[in-house]
């Protein structure tokens, strides 16, 4: 396989930054890792953070679990979560996720150019 395909895949399908660890970029790499790390640690604080004002206020609801006390409380913590701030850090991860396919489809890229330059090249001769 080569590299650019190589570094593709992996900072595609496995996560982002990973292919540039992989093709020796490691800071690039660490720092693409550590910001999409970061917003789904976000996202995992603010999930946390919303199902307890939930689990609150079905609490404060008298305790009764029904299929309406869920909604409401839901809808409650949804209209007054900060979707602005949710929003921000789903594309920053989105656009760091394509950075990172791309930029590591280039590095990839550019170490195959080099190891093609840089391997013999066999002759064939007819006779």
């Amino acid at each position: 396989m080569n590299n650019s395909l190589k570094g593709a895949l992996l900072s595609g399908a496995v996560f982002p930054g990973l292919g540039q660890v992989a093709l020796k970029h490691y800071m690039r790499g660490i720092a693409l890792m550590l910001t999409v790390f970061g917003c789904v640690l976000v996202i995992a604080v603010r999930a946390v953070q919303q199902a307890s004002a939930i689990l609150e206020k079905i609490m404060l609801a008298g305790g009764a679990i029904n299929m309406n006390t869920i909604l409401d409380a839901t809808t409650q913590a949804s209209t007054t979560s900060h979707s602005s701030m949710f929003s921000f850090v789903v594309l920053l991860i989105i656009i760091c996720w394509i950075f990172a396919v791309v930029d590591a489809y280039r590095i990839g890229r550019q170490k195959d150019l080099e190891a093609q330059s840089t391997s013999p090249v066999s002759h064939n001769k007819d006779n």
